[in-house]
């Protein structure tokens, strides 16, 4: 299992999560973040402290929301870890 940011991070990218990750599993989009699969180890301390509720456990998707399983494991390839002080949008 591994978490997912959801399309409620588009637009906030809120950096709550990133400061308790653990493993630095969150990367930075434009306007959104993402998570690594490949580094997420599942211990869940980012899903409370998302302000927008947009992190799930891949098994509890939403159905409307699972394109950003692939998106946040496609994307994290190429985008910069998030580094936990950039500006919210919201």
């Amino acid at each position: 299992m591994t978490y997912v940011v959801t399309s409620a991070c588009e637009g906030c990218k809120y950096q709550d999560c990133v400061a308790v990750c653990p493993v630095e599993a969150f990367k930075e989009a434009d306007t959104y973040l993402v998570i690594d699969p490949d580094l997420c180890i599942d211990c869940a301390a980012c899903v409370p402290e998302c302000p927008v509720e947009a992190i799930y456990a891949d098994t509890d998707l939403p159905d409307e929301e699972m394109s950003w399983l692939e998106r946040n494991e496609n994307e994290s390839l190429d985008l910069p870890l998030a580094e936990g002080d950039s500006p919210v949008l919201a």
